[in-house]
C-alpha cells in the first residue's frame, strides 16, 4: 500500500512538472488550496476536508495535468479512503441535484394526492345529481310528447310542406343567380398596325394560363410588365405553357411565324390573325365605313409573318 500512496503521489505530481504547471498554477485554475494539493502529492488526506473531498481533488487534479482522473481513482482504489463510508454518502447524496429533485418530486405527488381525493369526491356527487335530474326530465318530456303527438304531427307536416315549398324557390333563385355570375372569357380588338395589334380580355382569371403550339417551325418571345419571361421556337411536336402573375395588366407576344402560332389564354383560343374575330368584336354601333377600315387593316396584319400583340386583362 505504501508503493502505491508513492506512485499516485509521484505520478501526479511528475505530471505537473511536464505540463509546466506550478502548484500556485493548478490552484488558479481548479480552485483547490495549495495545502490541499501538496497534501494529495504527499499523500496526506487526513489533511483533506474529508473522504468524499479525496477521490474528487484527485480526479479534478489529474484531468488538469491530461491524466485519466476515473483510471487513476481506480488503479489506486486501495490506496484511497472507502467510499461507502455515511460521509461519503450522505455528500454525494447532498451534491446529487436529481436525487433531491426526485425525493422533492415524490413529496409533492403525495401532497397534490391528499388534496386532489376532495375535490374528486364532490365532483362525483355532483355528476350523480346531474345524472338524476337529467333522467326525471327525460322522463317528463317523453310523457308529454305522447299527448301530444297528433297535433305535432299535423302541424309538422304543413310546416314540412311550406319549408320543402321554400326551399325549391330558394334552390331555383341560386341557380339562376349562378348562371348569370358565370362569365366566359372573350377578346375584342382595340386597335391595329401594320406590325400588330392590341386586344383586350375580358373576365380573364387572376393568374391566366396562356398555351402556345403551332402547326409549323415558329419563334415567339412573351414579355410582362417590359421584361422578357420566356422565348423559344415551337414546332408541331412541341408546346409550351406559362401562368401570367396575377399582378400583371397585361403580356405582350411577338411572333415570328404568326399564321403558324396558335395561343389559348385561360382555355380559350386567342385568334389574333381572325379578321372575322375583329369584326365580331367591333361594336354594333360602329358605323360601316370604319368596320370596313378596322378589317383591311387585320387583313393586312394577318398576312404578315412577323407581328407583335399585347393582350390587356380586364
Amino acid at each position: 500500500m505504501s508503493e502505491n500512496k508513492i506512485t499516485l503521489g509521484k505520478t501526479l505530481r511528475d505530471a505537473r512538472i511536464a505540463k509546466g504547471f506550478t502548484l500556485d498554477d493548478l490552484q488558479q485554475t481548479t480552485k483547490i488550496q495549495k495545502r490541499y494539493l501538496i497534501a494529495i502529492e504527499d499523500q496526506n488526506f487526513d489533511e483533506l476536508p474529508g473522504d468524499f473531498y479525496v477521490r474528487a481533488f484527485i480526479k479534478q487534479y489529474a484531468d488538469m495535468v491530461d491524466l485519466d482522473g476515473a483510471e487513476l481513482l481506480k488503479q489506486f482504489d486501495s490506496a484511497l479512503p472507502s467510499t461507502q463510508t455515511q460521509e461519503y454518502v450522505d455528500k454525494v447524496n447532498e451534491n446529487n441535484p436529481e436525487t433531491r429533485s426526485q425525493q422533492r418530486k415524490v413529496d409533492d405527488r403525495y401532497v397534490k394526492l391528499r388534496r386532489t381525493i376532495p375535490v374528486i369526491g364532490i365532483v362525483i356527487v355532483v355528476l350523480v345529481v346531474l345524472v338524476g335530474i337529467w333522467v326525471a326530465a327525460s322522463h317528463n318530456g317523453s310523457n308529454t310528447k305522447k299527448d301530444n303527438v297528433d297535433s305535432s304531427s299535423v302541424s309538422v307536416s304543413g310546416s314540412s310542406n311550406k319549408s320543402s315549398s321554400s326551399s325549391s324557390k330558394f334552390s331555383s333563385t341560386s341557380s339562376k343567380s349562378s348562371s348569370k355570375k358565370a362569365k366566359t372569357p372573350s377578346f375584342k380588338q382595340l386597335s391595329t398596325t401594320t406590325s400588330g395589334s392590341t386586344w383586350e380580355m375580358k373576365n380573364a382569371s387572376s393568374k391566366p394560363k396562356v398555351a402556345l403550339s403551332a402547326s409549323s417551325s415558329a419563334w415567339v418571345a412573351v414579355s410582362v410588365g417590359g421584361a422578357t419571361t420566356w422565348q423559344g421556337t415551337l414546332s408541331s411536336a412541341t408546346s409550351h405553357t406559362m401562368n401570367i402573375p396575377s399582378s400583371a395588366t397585361s403580356v405582350t407576344f411577338k411572333f415570328g411565324n404568326a399564321p403558324a402560332t396558335k395561343v389559348k389564354v385561360d382555355g380559350k383560343t386567342f385568334d389574333f390573325t381572325s379578321a372575322t374575330a375583329t369584326s365580331s368584336a367591333t361594336s354594333s354601333s360602329t358605323s360601316d365605313t370604319t368596320t370596313t377600315t378596322t378589317s383591311s387593316s387585320t387583313s393586312a396584319t394577318t398576312t404578315s409573318q412577323v407581328q407583335t400583340v399585347t393582350l390587356e386583362f380586364k
